[in-house]
């Protein structure tokens, strides 16, 4: 490539200076001429012109002069057709190539995304024997490109499938590529791509139909079809899928997968109305750029998750103290959310538990929707509720397995695991220790006695006895304002939940009696007591079942008179059965006066009690417990319901601490196998059945000794 220097116009010198002739003295004539040497034609010319002076070519003047700077005396600018760089040594104009270049040649591999007009003439190209015919073979520059390799230039035809370097000699009409093979000794390789700005997924749309775009993210989901493979990138404006295609049913870019960072070039079109990428070409992106891209989404991210710190539905005390934590946890969810990670949201299978976990639902589920599409709550949310107030290991097992499962099969991220209603205490340890296993992270809002250890294993953790308060800010009341903080254009939609946790978890604190009467403009009290009754009665059929759509309608989220005919005949089945477990358990219950004043009831829940029915032992003991509270209402009171390997603990007036007394019985029992907790003054305790006897003696004088109120 060259073109006319632009300081010496071609003459390839400047002219410094200018003097007369010496030898014509400024006319421009010679004084002499020996016409023995010159020709015919000079002859004519110095009879009608006269003789011009040899030195200054009849110019009169001399020009002193100096090589141009800018060209190096060559007249003309050249440049490496190879990298573009200057050449100054006329030996290199010959082929146009830069001494660099000219020992190591630059071949271009040209990326899917090109065309016909990416390639240039005189230029050299990696390219993969496709086909072969009498008259040459046919050579792939990418999936696009392709061009004749005639035999009249090919000594040795290279077999189909054969990688070659190729010169194309020219393009002649139609596009048609005219190549010429090359054997090269040493050569660098150029990806060469399209150029095209990068674009943000939201900055493309249905309009854009038919145009060509470039796009960097992250891989968070590749899913197989009988088709295409389908690719979702996220990146700092959402996420768009992005279809790519081998032959039906085969995985394309099997050496691509979830959570690395790519770069994706591809047409936009549209699958039922949304936006959708047609891959033509994506490349991992690594080093530099690769973390530019990641801090560039992670930039946009924090600046999107951050939560709504507005005032809560009450006044409270204890949650202004846990604000900070409660933003912390807020801000970590919706991250989740934008980073497209799956969350599993585990909660106790009562009252307090399910309200706890539909508040988050509620917020998490519009957001997963508009970050995910349509169909990301099936592939991107779970949520299950656990038997035990604590994250048993059959819990995690389940959650591990599922989440493996997907990540093969979907090509996800390992999830978030949110535990409302349990998680605080030592009980959960074993369970969080599996999750680290797999790099699972976790957060905790809950209300039960926290155990310290369990800190190290959470990235967030909301509890209200960490700023001084107890069991009676509920883990429902705590979700609720999260999920405000998550999400503030559900706050009307869900205000109602906390007065149901309230009611459920028997809540005596004063935020109980504010949520309460924040309802009371929709519910009544009695009518807040019937959905927590009506979910602990549903739940316990659900088992392990998280009930979506029935445990909306208990909570009056769905159509308004099926909420009131289905908690209305709940709420009438599960009393008849309280009244029937009462019936028989009352008459079986053994009181004695304990040290402290404080009495204690005792229910043989295995023998005197209906098995595998509502209400299960923990419900049975409360309901119990209830009836005799009613009876002796100025007596500090302790029900314990126990089973051949268990014991469930409700009291009143008691200042017990039973998760210290868990502690104290294990250390203290050899081989009793003691382990469980709870609240302070309501919780379950297990042991090996052959020590039962000892555990309860041990336990009936612990409460024995306790503190009582009256």
């Amino acid at each position: 490539m060259s073109k006319e220097c632009p300081d010496c116009h071609g003459r390839g010198y400047r002219v410094i200076s200018t003097e007369v002739c010496p030898q014509c003295k400024g006319k421009g004539k010679a004084k002499s001429v020996d016409l023995m040497k010159i020709s015919q034609k000079d002859i004519d010319s110095l009879l009608k012109n006269g003789a011009e002076c040899e030195k200054c070519k009849g110019t009169g003047n001399i020009e002193n002069t100096e090589p141009c700077e800018t060209c190096r005396g060559l007249g003309k600018i050249y440049a490496c057709r190879v990298c573009g760089a200057p050449i100054y040594n006329p030996d290199e104009v010959e082929d146009e190539t830069c001494i660099s270049c000219s020992k190591s040649q630059h071949v271009y591999a040209l990326d899917d995304s090109c065309d016909l007009k990416d390639v240039e003439a005189g230029n050299l190209y990696h390219g993969k024997v496709s086909s072969a015919a009498s008259f040459g073979v046919f050579v792939d520059l990418n999936s696009h490109v392709r061009g004749l390799m005639h035999s009249s230039n090919v000594e040795v035809p290279p077999k189909v499938g054969a990688t070659v370097i190729v010169l194309v000699k020219s393009i002649k009409a139609g596009g048609k590529l005219d190549l010429i093979p090359k054997t090269l000794q040493k050569y660098e390789t150029i990806e060469l791509e399209k150029e095209l700005p990068v674009k943000s997924s939201d900055n493309i749309d249905p309009s854009m139909k038919g145009r060509l775009v470039r796009i960097e993210g992250e891989i968070i989901q590749v899913k197989q079809t009988s088709g295409p493979t389908i690719f979702t990138i996220s990146d700092e404006g959402g996420f768009v899928p992005c279809a790519a295609f081998e032959s039906a049913g085969k995985r394309a870019y099997p050496h691509i997968d979830a959570e690395m960072v790519v770069s994706i070039t591809g047409e936009v079109t549209l699958r039922d109305d949304q936006v959708q990428i047609e891959v033509m070409s994506m490349k991992r992106l690594t080093a530099e750029r690769e973390a530019a891209v990641r801090a560039r989404v992670e930039r946009v991210i924090e600046e999107k998750a951050a939560p709504a710190d507005i005032p809560f539905l009450i006044e409270s005390e204890i949650m202004e103290k846990l604000r900070p934590k409660m933003l912390h946890v807020a801000r970590e969810i919706k991250k989740a959310i934008l980073h497209s990670k799956p969350i599993i949201l585990r909660h106790h299978a009562d009252a307090d538990g399910i309200t706890s976990a539909i508040a988050i639902e509620r917020a998490i589920l519009p957001l997963i929707t508009e970050i995910g599409g349509s169909d990301a709550e099936y592939y991107f949310y779970k949520r299950a509720p656990s038997k035990a107030p604590f994250y048993e290991l059959p819990d995690i097992t389940r959650d591990i397995s599922y989440a493996l499962e997907d990540a093969s099969r979907h090509g996800q991220k390992m999830p978030l695991v949110i535990l409302v209603d349990n998680g605080s205490t030592e009980e959960d340890v074993p369970a969080m220790r599996q999750a680290r296993v797999y790099d699972m992270d976790i957060l905790v809002i809950d209300h039960h006695h926290p155990d310290e250890v369990v800190d190290q294993y959470l990235i967030g953790h909301v509890n209200p006895a960490h700023v001084g308060g107890d069991f009676g800010v509920t883990a429902g009341m705590l979700c609720a304002e999260v999920a405000r903080m998550i999400n503030p254009d559900i706050s009307e939609t869900i205000r109602h939940l906390p007065g149901v946790s309230a009611v459920g978890d028997r809540s005596e604190a004063p935020e109980a009696g504010r949520y309460i009467s924040l309802a009371s403009d929709r519910y009544t009290l009695k009518e807040l007591k019937d959905m927590a009754l009506a979910l602990d009665y549903e739940q316990f059929w659900l088992k392990f079942s998280s009930g979506k759509g029935v445990i909306d309608d208990i909570l009056d989220l769905g159509d308004h008179k099926t909420h009131g005919r289905l908690v209305s005949l709940l709420c009438e089945q599960a009393n008849g059965m309280i009244q029937e477990q009462l019936d028989t358990c009352l008459s079986n219950i053994k009181s004695q006066k304990l040290a402290n004043g404080a009495i204690m009831n005792v229910l043989d829940v295995e023998n005197y009690a209906h098995k595998f029915t509502f209400p299960p032992p923990g419900k049975t003991s409360g309901e119990v417990h209830d009836v005799l509270c009613k009876k002796n209402p100025e007596k500090p009171m302790v029900t314990l319901g126990f089973g051949p390997d268990f014991a469930v603990i409700r009291s009143k007036g008691v200042l017990m601490n039973i998760p210290q007394i868990v502690r104290e019985l294990r250390e203290e029992i050899t081989g009793a196998g003691v382990n469980g907790g709870g609240h302070l003054v309501v919780g379950s305790i297990k042991f090996v059945e052959g020590m039962r006897t000892e555990v309860l003696s041990r336990l009936a004088e612990k409460i024995g000794s306790t503190e009582v109120e009256y």
